[in-house]
Order: structure tokens, then C-alpha cells, then sequence
């Protein structure tokens, strides 16, 4: 570490100008949360491997930002000389900048790897003492990264259209209406799944999110995709030229967003397109270049004269996140299989913890008192039941892989909220501790998320109050009815009271969307204590996880998660014309009885769950045999109000 550290200082003396500091941004020229492994730099020269933070260098410190997902976590990994950062505690990184580096410092990045709206944002902060930001000749961490993994050639997919329920066409023709109304000739699309979405492919460039690598430019009359060559066959190429689509080398994307400036860029396929739109365009004054300041990096956006530019919120993250009905039908759909295989490892781990540790099981509660186990032979952790429940997803129909590293946790690592097992150091399971288990499947007609948290010997009256807590909150939020308009953050306290009741609370957000065979993580709306950055309402067809937790460092953790669908509701009043909203929940999975403190619950809440086990019983029962269908069924035994 420590000389990795002096081999990037060493380079920022060299560097001209040389720097004051180096940041280290966890995201890759798209602005993604999740990143092929060639682009983990901050987790190189760092060792933290959370998806979010940010790793500054200077000449005497190296300090990491993250957020409350991950302090327990990064404290964990982070060693000397780090210095953890807390995101809401501690100053923001570019306060601390403006504040502790000298005037005039020169503070370097990798253009391409921060967007614009943080550049613009720190080169505000650091106007005061004169600092400015300098875009680094190269990426200095790569520099020193010896073993750097190559670039992959995964091949592009094609997603058809019975999976994702609207043309290329149709969606091409509606991105360059809303680029005539704004009056723009271009845009240039960045985020990795917004490209996938608008084009129809899939590949699997990044881990758990079905993505290429690839840049969009699409004007009034021509569309490119910038990939590696290499990552297409002669049917995908067929395909781009059939939808009027042009492929070109991925790094051309900087040079051909200068010649898109100054309204040079050309593609061959133009006579295939609207023949006259391009003169249209420029007639009506249409000479704007749509960029989104949150997705798209400084270093493209410094191409272009700032007086061409439209920068707003880009105009497919709402249609992306707007299910159609097929996508719909794909959701429902791929979460009962999905439930079924969360079912089946839920039938499969009670018997192996009775088996191996003779623990009272799902059902029974009763301290598990054995000190040696029942079969010296067999034990079961943490990443070895997490590969067991990936087993039960991989049976199912459009498998295709997980949607994020499955969060298996036991004990006090339930308490870190993003925990990954790793072989070496995972814990054995514990009958007498709480076992959390946040996971989800990618399958070709959707995207699944769920968390369900257990116990299988006897949970302590305090463990069943925080679950019941947790459990209140889901039940009330789900519940909830709101007007049209409402933002995710004014309905979060829902998922929150239950806890605050108690003076408990949990510091990651309530709820995001998933895609359709996308991100697991989707915008652009959400639901947080805090409004989004740009204010999203929750709209009917979107796509929303609930998902409150409670997390007791060193001791436990719970959480418990569905994925709902937002639809409209048939309120007997409509006060000011705005219609209402409800939820739909699409994911179906028992909630563990035994860590339910009953004296807690209203008579209306378990009415709720009873309805809900009923369903899940009907939902499933195709999809289970026999004997797992007999544990469902006593998993799901109606509870006396």
C-alpha cells in the first residue's frame, strides 16, 4: 500500500502542473455505480470495495469518502495511512479541498471519470482560494496499476422484442421528438443501461448488470454506437445497420463529439434516415447538444462550446423507468419463479441447520444449546449458502446471473449493510443468530431484489421487537396511497416511524427502481429520507423496491425487501383533480413468524400478512413439490388477529 501511495505521489510531482491532490472517483467514463474490474481504481489504491466513495491523495494524506451503507464496512477494509470519511458526518470532499489544500493547488482527476455536474460543483468550491481542477494527461492510477485486468470482448446480445416490448423505432422516433421540442440536433448518451435500453442489446461488460461498454450519439436523423468492434457478430451488425444504427470504435466517441460541435458528423447510413431533417433542424435554429450534467463526463462535455449545450436530466431515464406491458408481465413473472427458488433455499437451509446443528428450525422457537455439532463432517457458511440459493436461481427459466453480489450475512456481519462473504474470511452459520440474506437474479424478462432476514433457534425478545419494527414499516408502506406528484422522500417516514418509535433508524435509502434485464439500481426516482437531486415524482408503472432495515453494529442486522409495482388507485374521492397512487407487490416470500413480537402488530397488519402468505401459497404452489409445498404452507399458517 504504502508504496503504491509514493509511486502515484511520485507522479503527481512530475505531472505538469504538479498536484496537490489526486481524486480518485469510484465511477468509469459512464458514471456507473457498478464497474468492470479494469476500472476499480479507487478500490486498488485503496482496498475498499464498496460500490460508492471517493479516494483523495494528497502529499501527506489519502482520505476515503463514503456513505452510512458502508462506515462499519470501510473501517474494516481501510488500513494505515487511510483515513475514513464519513459522508453526512465529516466535510464533504470538496469543502475539505477548498478548505485544506493551499491556495492556487492544482487538484487533478481523470476527466472521464467524474461528471459534469461534480466538476462544475468543485470548481465552484474552489474558486475562493484560487485552486483549479486539472484534467491529468493520463489516468495516474493506471500508471502505477501493474496488473490491470485487460479489456474484455464480450459479446453484444440482442434483447428481442419480446422481452422488451417496444422497437428501437419506436423508441428513436420518440427520443428525437423530445430533441425537436427542446430544440436540439444531437444528443450523446452515456449511461450504460440507457444505451442498452434505447438500442435493445444487452452484453456483460460489468458484473450483475447486463451492459456494454458503449457510448450513443443520436441526432435528428442519425444514430451511432461507439463499442469495441470486436464485441460484435455479423447478426448484431445486420442489426445496428438495419435500425439505422452506425458502430463505430468506442474511442472514436472523442473525436467525433468535436466534429458533432461544430456539425460535422456524418454517418454513412444518413440516406436511410428522414431525408430532409437534418436541414429542418438547422432552419428552426435546432443547434443544441443535449447532455445529462449527472451521467455524462466533464471530459466530453469539455469538447463542446458551452453555449451549445442543453444540460438536462436525460430524456430516457422516465421512459426507461415507465415499464410498458410487456416488461410489466416480464417482472411479475420472473419474480414468482424467482420467489419459488428464495422458497425452495428456505426449505433446503432449515433442514441442513437442524441436520448439522440441531437447531430448532424455522419454525420452533428454541435456544440452540448443542456445543459441538451434529455432523463434524459438514458445516454450512456464509458464501456457501449463498451459492446454494444462486443453484436455485440457476434452475429457473431465462437465468441468467445475479443482479448484485449476494449480501449473506450472519451475526454481526448482517450488520454491515452491503457485506460481501469471502471465502477466506466468512463466518459460519450460527442457529442462535440472525441470518440476513439480500439477493437477486438477472433473468431475460426481469431484474429481482429481495431480502428476507431468519432465525432458527430463539430470537431475543429485542431481535423480534427491531423485526417487528422493520416489518411495521414495510406493511405501512406498501400500503400507502399518495396523489400524483408525491416524491419518494415525502412518503419515506413511512417506512421509518415504527423504528423512530423505538429511537431506531437505519441509514440507506427506502427504496429504488429495477429494470427490466438491467441495473438492479435504476432511476431516476427513488425514495429517501432526503429529495432526489433532481426531483422525480413516483408515476404509475414505475418500479420500486421498499426495503427498511434496522442494523445493531457488532450484533445484528435486519432488513426486508420486495419489489412493488406503482399503479394508479380507485380512491371514492379525488381531491384537486390529481389521482391517486397505490403499490403492487410482485415479489412473493414468507415473512418468518418466529421474529414477530405479535403484541406489536394491529389487527390490520396481520390481516395484511395473512392475505399476503395466501397469496404467495397460490402464487408458488406450481413451482414447488410436494414436500416444499407442505413447509410453505406452515411457513404461511394464517395468524390470529
Amino acid at each position: 500500500m504504502a508504496d503504491t501511495l509514493a509511486a502515484v505521489r511520485s507522479l503527481m510531482s512530475s505531472h505538469s502542473p504538479p498536484l496537490h491532490a489526486l481524486v480518485v472517483p469510484t465511477s468509469d467514463a459512464h458514471q456507473s455505480e457498478y464497474v468492470a474490474d479494469r476500472d476499480k481504481r479507487r478500490e486498488f489504491i485503496s482496498k475498499f470495495t464498496g460500490s460508492a466513495g471517493l479516494a483523495l491523495i494528497t502529499m501527506r494524506e489519502a482520505l476515503l469518502w463514503t456513505d452510512g451503507r458502508y462506515f462499519v464496512q470501510a473501517t474494516q477494509e481501510l488500513s494505515d495511512p487511510w483515513k475514513l470519511m464519513r459522508v453526512g458526518e465529516d466535510p464533504n470532499v470538496d469543502t475539505w479541498m477548498a478548505d485544506n489544500l493551499p491556495k492556487d493547488a492544482a487538484i487533478g482527476v481523470d476527466t472521464w471519470c467524474i461528471s459534469v455536474d461534480t466538476a462544475k460543483k468543485w470548481e465552484h468550491a474552489f474558486a475562493k482560494k484560487q485552486q483549479k481542477l486539472v484534467h491529468t494527461s493520463t489516468n495516474l492510477v493506471d500508471e502505477v496499476w501493474k496488473n490491470r485486468p485487460p479489456e474484455g470482448t464480450n459479446p453484444v446480445i440482442l434483447h428481442p422484442i419480446e422481452f422488451t416490448g417496444r422497437s428501437v423505432a419506436d423508441k428513436l422516433k420518440e427520443l428525437r421528438e423530445k430533441l425537436v421540442l427542446e430544440k436540439a440536433r444531437a444528443i450523446i448518451v452515456t449511461a450504460l443501461d440507457e444505451v442498452a435500453w434505447l438500442y435493445n442489446i444487452r452484453g456483460s461488460d460489468v458484473d450483475y448488470n447486463p451492459v456494454v461498454q458503449a457510448f450513443a450519439v443520436v441526432t435528428t436523423v442519425s444514430s451511432f454506437l461507439y463499442v469495441d468492434k470486436r464485441k460484435l457478430s455479423s447478426e448484431v451488425i445486420n442489426y445496428l445497420k438495419d435500425n439505422g444504427i452506425e458502430a463505430r470504435d468506442y474511442s472514436a466517441v472523442s473525436s467525433d463529439v468535436v466534429l458533432l460541435a461544430s456539425n460535422q458528423l456524418t454517418s454513412s447510413a444518413n440516406e436511410t434516415q428522414s431525408g430532409n431533417g437534418k436541414n429542418e433542424a438547422e432552419e428552426n435554429g435546432h443547434n443544441l447538444i443535449w447532455i445529462a450534467p449527472g451521467s455524462c463526463c466533464f471530459a466530453l462535455y469539455s469538447k463542446l462550446n458551452p453555449d451549445q449545450v442543453l444540460l438536462q436530466p436525460s430524456p430516457l431515464a422516465l421512459p426507461k423507468a415507465l415499464k410498458n406491458p410487456v416488461e410489466l408481465d416480464g417482472l411479475k413473472k420472473c419474480h414468482i419463479r424467482d420467489g419459488a427458488a428464495v422458497v425452495q433455499f428456505l426449505v433446503w437451509l432449515d433442514k441442513q441447520m437442524q441436520e448439522i446443528y440441531g437447531a430448532s428450525g424455522y419454525f420452533v422457537e428454541a435456544e440452540c444449546t448443542n456445543k459441538t455439532k451434529q455432523s463434524e463432517t459438514m458445516k454450512l457458511t456464509e458464501l456457501s449458502v449463498s451459492d446454494k440459493l444462486e443453484g436455485f436461481r440457476a434452475s429457473k427459466e431465462h437465468f441468467k446471473g445475479l443482479s448484485f453480489p449476494t449480501i449473506s450475512s450472519v451475526g454481526p456481519n448482517a450488520a454491515i449493510n452491503h457485506y460481501k462473504p469471502e471465502k477466506e474470511t466468512c463466518l459460519e452459520l450460527d442457529p442462535n443468530s440472525i441470518y440476513l440474506f439480500d439477493s437477486g437474479g438477472q433473468y431475460l424478462d426481469g431484474t429481482t431484489d429481495i431480502t428476507r432476514t431468519v432465525h432458527f433457534a430463539k430470537p431475543s425478545a429485542h431481535e423480534k421487537a427491531c423485526y417487528t419494527a422493520v416489518l411495521k414499516g414495510h406493511i405501512g408502506f406498501g400500503n400507502a396511497r399518495f396523489p400524483n406528484g408525491v416524491q419518494g422522500y415525502g412518503i419515506d417516514v413511512l417506512a421509518r416511524m415504527h423504528l423512530w418509535k423505538f429511537g431506531l433508524d437505519f441509514r440507506h435509502g427506502t427504496g429504488h427502481g429495477v429494470g427490466s434485464y438491467l441495473n438492479v439500481h435504476e432511476g431516476p426516482h427513488g425514495v429517501a429520507a432526503r429529495p432526489q437531486p433532481v426531483p422525480v415524482p413516483l408515476q404509475a408503472t414505475m418500479t420500486v423496491t421498499i426495503e427498511p432495515g434496522y442494523y445493531e453494529d457488532g450484533s445484528f442486522g435486519i432488513r426486508l425487501e420486495n419489489l412493488l409495482i406503482i399503479k394508479e388507485a380507485d380512491t371514492k374521492f379525488n381531491y384537486g383533480d390529481k389521482g391517486y397512487l397505490e403499490f403492487e407487490h410482485i415479489t412473493w416470500a414468507p415473512f418468518q413468524r418466529k421474529l414477530m413480537d405479535m403484541s406489536l402488530l394491529q389487527p390490520e397488519e396481520i390481516n395484511w400478512l395473512n392475505t399476503y402468505h395466501s397469496k404467495c401459497r397460490e402464487i408458488l404452489a406450481p413451482y414447488l413439490d410436494e414436500s416444499e409445498m407442505a413447509w410453505l404452507k406452515k411457513a404461511t399458517e394464517p395468524i390470529s388477529a
